[in-house]
C-alpha cells in the first residue's frame, strides 16, 4: 500500500490521502519508523521482502518464488527439482497487457492448467522419455511450473514490472556460463541454456493451444481479456529455513493468514500453520472481516500471527487510483479495527505492527525497493512524535530507519 506522490492527489501519497483513523490512531499512540526490505542485489518482490520482514537472511534462504508456492500448495520438491512461479498472464498485439490473465479466478485456471498438462507436458515428457515438466495449480493466476532437473541459473523477467511492452525480448536467457551448475556437466541437471530453451519453447506452445481453448474463445467473443499464455519467473530449489521458533524463543507457536500461495509458503518454511479463510481472494474484495475474525481466533493460542492482504498491490498493479485508496480504507477499518478493538478487552498483552512489504506506485504499476513505513503498538510502549501513519509523517518515527532482520528483532523486543 506504500506509495510515491501522486499529483492527482495534491501531492499526497495514498497513504495521505485516505481516511484511516485506525492505522492513524496505532501510529499516534505507538511508535514508527522505515524499513528497508529489499536488501541490496535483490528484485523488490513479494518473495523477497516479506522474507526479509519475517528476520531471514535471503542471502542464505533466498531461491526465489517457485519453491515457497511448492510449499503452499503442499508439492514436496525432490533434490532435483527446479520449481518456478508460473503466471498466466494477458498478450494482446505483441505486449503483455496484464499479469494476471484478466484477472483470472481458480476455478478457470484449473481447467487451463488441466489442459496445458495434457497438450503441452504430456506430449514433451513423451518425447524426453521422462517426466520432465508438469504444472501444478495454484490460486487465481499464480500457478507453479516443475522442471526435473532445470538450472536455477535463467534469467526472467517478473511480468507485473513490464506492463504494455513487448513480450519476445522479455523470454528467458541463461545467466551466463559463469553461473553455470556444476552438476550440469555431470548429467544430473540441464545447463542454463538448455532451461532457457525449454521454458521459451514451452511459452511459445501455450499460445498457441490456450487461443484454442473454449475458455479464451468465449472471452474473445464477450470482448473480455484472454489468458492466452504461460510466462514463468522466479525459480529456484528447495530452500533450507530456520524456523521462526528456533530463531526467536518468544515464539512457541504461530500462524500465517494470506489468500496468496506465495506467502502461505514463506509461513510453511517459517513453521507457521496456514489458515485459509473462506472468500479470501487475494483481491479488494477479499473477505478483511473473516481475516480479522481468523487472526483474533488465532491470538488466542498462538504467539505470533503473519497476516497478510494482497488488495492494494493488486490495485496497484492495475493502476486504478480509486480502488487501491479504497483497499487501504478497507485494510483500516475492515480489519486492523476490529482485531483492536478486541485484543483491547484482553488482560494478556497484545503487540500490533502494521507495514506493507514494498512499495507499489500506482502511477508506475512496477514494484519499487524504497524503504516502507512501519508502526509497533502496544499498551505501554512509550510513543514518539508521530501523529499519522504515511510514508512521509514516519520518517521522523522513534525507530529510525531499520534495515532487514532489524524490524523483527525490534518487534521480539516490544
Amino acid at each position: 500500500m506504500a506509495d510515491l506522490p501522486v499529483e492527482r492527489l495534491g501531492g499526497k501519497t495514498l497513504l495521505q490521502y485516505a481516511h484511516k483513523p485506525m492505522m492513524d490512531q496505532l501510529a499516534l499512540e505507538g511508535r514508527c519508523g522505515r524499513l528497508v526490505t529489499v536488501p541490496e542485489g535483490f528484485p523488490p518482490g513479494s518473495e523477497v521482502a516479506n522474507t526479509a520482514i519475517l528476520g531471514y537472511d535471503l542471502n542464505q534462504v533466498y531461491e526465489g518464488r517457485g519453491p515457497l508456492e511448492a510449499a503452499s500448495i503442499g508439492y514436496e520438491m525432490a533434490d532435483d527439482d527446479f520449481a518456478i512461479r508460473c503466471n498466466i498472464i494477458t498478450l494482446e498485439d505483441g505486449k503483455i497487457i496484464t499479469h494476471n490473465g484478466g484477472n483470472l479466478e481458480t476455478d478457470d485456471a484449473r481447467v487451463l492448467i488441466d489442459y496445458l498438462n495434457e497438450n503441452l507436458a504430456k506430449p514433451m515428457n513423451e518425447r524426453e522419455g521422462c517426466e520432465r515438466v508438469k504444472f501444478i495449480t495454484g490460486i487465481q493466476y499464480r500457478h507453479l511450473l516443475v522442471i526435473k532437473g532445470g538450472s536455477k541459473h535463467i534469467v526472467c523477467a517478473p511480468p507485473h514490472d513490464h506492463p504494455n511492452e513487448e513480450w519476445r525480448p522479455l523470454l528467458v536467457k541463461p545467466a551466463g556460463s559463469v553461473y553455470c551448475d556444476s552438476v550440469a556437466t555431470e548429467g544430473k541437471r540441464l545447463t542454463p541454456q538448455q532451461t532457457a530453451d525449454l521454458i521459451n519453447e514451452m511459452i511459445l506452445q501455450s499460445q498457441e493451444l490456450l487461443a484454442k481453448h473454449p475458455f479464451n474463445i468465449e472471452r474473445a467473443k464477450r470482448g473480455e481479456r484472454q489468458a492466452n499464455s504461460i510466462w514463468p519467473w522466479s525459480g529456484g530449489y528447495r530452500p533450507s529455513m530456520e524456523t521462526l521458533m528456533q530463531q526467536y524463543p518468544q515464539v512457541k507457536s504461530g500462524a500465517v493468514i494470506s489468500a496468496v500461495d506465495l506467502i502461505q509458503g514463506i509461513g510453511k518454511y517459517a513453521g507457521l500453520r496456514i489458515i485459509k479463510v473462506p472468500g479470501a481472494t487475494g483481491l479488494a474484495n477479499t473477505n478483511y472481516e473473516g481475516k480479522a475474525q481468523a487472526a483474533i481466533e488465532a491470538l488466542e493460542n498462538d504467539d505470533f500471527v503473519f497476516v497478510h492482504v494482497e488488495a492494494s498491490d493488486e490495485a496497484g498493479h492495475d493502476g486504478d487510483l480509486e480502488l487501491k485508496l479504497k483497499t487501504i480504507e478497507y485494510l483500516d477499518q475492515r480489519l486492523i479495527a476490529p482485531i483492536y478493538n478486541k485484543v483491547m478487552t484482553w488482560d494478556d498483552p497484545v503487540c500490533i505492527a502494521v507495514l506493507p512489504d514494498h512499495l507499489t506506485p500506482v502511477e508506475m504499476r512496477i514494484h519499487v525497493g524504497q524503504p516502507v513505513p512501519f508502526l509497533i503498538w502496544h499498551r505501554g510502549i512509550q510513543p514518539d512524535s508521530v501523529q499519522q501513519y504515511d510514508e512521509v509523517s514516519c520518517v521522523s518515527g522513534g525507530y529510525g530507519l531499520l534495515k532487514l532482520n532489524e524490524f523483527m528483532q525490534a518487534l521480539m523486543r516490544e
